[in-house]
């Protein structure tokens, strides 16, 4: 979608992307979950904790900003590994 985006939008100064954040802990995060699956969501994060709001923020205020302006069509994931880990790939110490 955001390669589409990013073709319509050609000439007018304006880029199109997407920021996938992984597991980050918000109430929408946290909503109708079990403690147990809150808990393998943070064992499965290399940092040993689910994400913050402040750990994204900064890459969509890039990507909006004049400095991402080269950023154009991409999906970028702020995730820490989370999605990775979801393939059943596992991270040795």
């Amino acid at each position: 979608m955001e390669k589409i985006l990013a073709k319509e939008l050609k000439g007018t100064g304006i880029t199109a992307n997407a920021v996938a954040p992984g597991a980050v802990a918000t109430d929408m995060f946290f909503a109708g979950k079990l403690e147990e699956v809150i808990e393998k969501a943070v064992a499965e994060c290399p940092f040993g904790r689910l994400g913050e709001t402040d750990d994204v923020a900064p890459v969509v205020g890039f990507v909006a900003s004049d400095a991402g302006q080269w950023v154009n069509g991409q999906i970028i994931r702020v995730n820490n590994l989370y999605a990775y880990n979801q393939l059943g790939f596992t991270i040795e110490n």
